[in-house]
């Protein structure tokens, strides 16, 4: 036997797949769900997620750890998730920033609390769906997070900020694999999951819509005020910085002569600045509460392919160490809608494939 190992099962096809290759591999496998949505909510509300939160996800996870002959537990993490996942993006939502909250469920929840619970339980491993790469390097003494086989789903760009302790004991068996590879073996398998649509990005937003969700949560928090040119000039008004992001063209509600877009949000003087599409560009970026995997701390400028945000073609950068968890990132070719909030994730220069690490935008250089 290889070790042991609790797989987190969403009621999918990945974690279904992971956790059936693992049980082939020789490992002994756990299956486990986690709740991080309260079931009490409206049925019909509930089920319009489709994701491991909805009641017919759970149910799905657990049958399909029933049909691998492995034993499933279901653990309620509605607090911890409320406090570590919701609480941040609503917080950053209120100071004008474009969280992205996959990036502290998987760091805090599926591979922090989750992953030293499994350890107390004499665990060795986590396991998850997750298409990336997890490989020793013996001549560094150092677990690398690579890029997934399929560039298409990868997903290292919200893995970025796992460290050492964490990595030696993650498994990611999709990693290797294609998704149509993924679905042809869970057919072949007989799992009852290998049709099922792949879940919604964010899985507390239903539709992708996060501003009903603001307004139910934020309410009475969520101010009105200006919007403005890069000149000063009042243009209209708006009913909370929450609701707009960098690059935003829809919703602003003016008009001028030529396509206005969101290039900055001042969430202290409670105001939107708008300007051309021209504006939207800048040479650069600072990253804050920056890690690295390969190395430590950077100590010289190195060369690096940095995305901005999940969809992103990495791009040609220099990083630039500017104090303790700080980078400034100089990009070869000025980007669009940089957004203070989200992640800017690099990538080896050398060897794309290698995840070297990254931080959060704390703001755009013009």
């Amino acid at each position: 036997m290889k070790g042991r190992v609790a797989v987190a099962m969403s009621g999918g096809v990945d974690s279904s797949l992971s956790a059936a290759l693992l049980k082939d591999a020789g490992y002994e496998v756990v299956g486990v769900t986690l709740r991080l949505w309260p079931y009490q909510e409206p049925e019909g509300e509930i089920e319009r997620f489709n994701t491991c939160c909805s009641p017919r996800a759970v149910e799905d996870a657990r049958q399909v750890a029933c049909q691998l002959g492995i034993p499933f537990y279901l653990l309620n993490y509605q607090v911890e998730f409320e406090k570590k996942v919701i609480d941040y993006f609503l917080g950053e939502y209120l100071l004008g920033k474009t969280p992205n909250p996959c990036i502290p469920c998987n760091s805090l929840l599926k591979f922090g609390s989750l992953l030293q619970r499994a350890r107390g339980w004499g665990l060795d491993f986590v396991a998850t769906g997750h298409y990336a790469r997890v490989e020793y390097n013996p001549e560094a003494s150092r677990y690398l997070l690579k890029r997934a086989v399929d560039p298409l789903k990868d997903q290292t760009y919200f893995l970025y900020n796992l460290s050492q302790d964490q990595l030696c004991h993650i498994l990611m068996p999709l990693g290797s694999l294609e998704k149509q590879e993924v679905r042809r073996r869970a057919a072949g398998l007989g799992l009852r999951v290998a049709t099922k649509p792949d879940s919604q990005e964010i899985c507390f937003i239903p539709e992708k819509d996060y501003k009903p969700f603001l307004r139910g949560r934020l309410g009475d928090q969520l101010r009105p005020g200006l919007i403005r040119d890069l000149e000063g000039r009042v243009l209209g008004e708006h009913p909370g910085v929450a609701f707009f992001t960098v690059g935003q063209r829809r919703g602003l509600k003016i008009s001028g002569k030529r396509p206005l877009y969101v290039v900055r949000i001042d969430s202290l003087s409670n105001e939107v600045i708008v300007g051309e599409e021209g504006d939207l560009l800048a040479k650069g970026l600072w990253a804050t509460e920056v890690s690295f995997i390969p190395f430590d701390r950077l100590c010289d400028e190195k060369r690096a392919l940095v995305k901005i945000r999940y969809n992103h073609r990495p791009t040609p950068a220099r990083l630039v160490p500017r104090g303790e968890g700080v980078v400034e990132v100089r990009f070869d070719q000025p980007q669009r809608a940089i957004a203070p909030g989200q992640a800017a994730v690099f990538y080896d220069g050398g060897r794309e494939e290698i995840v070297m690490g990254g931080g959060t935008i704390a703001k755009a250089i013009s």
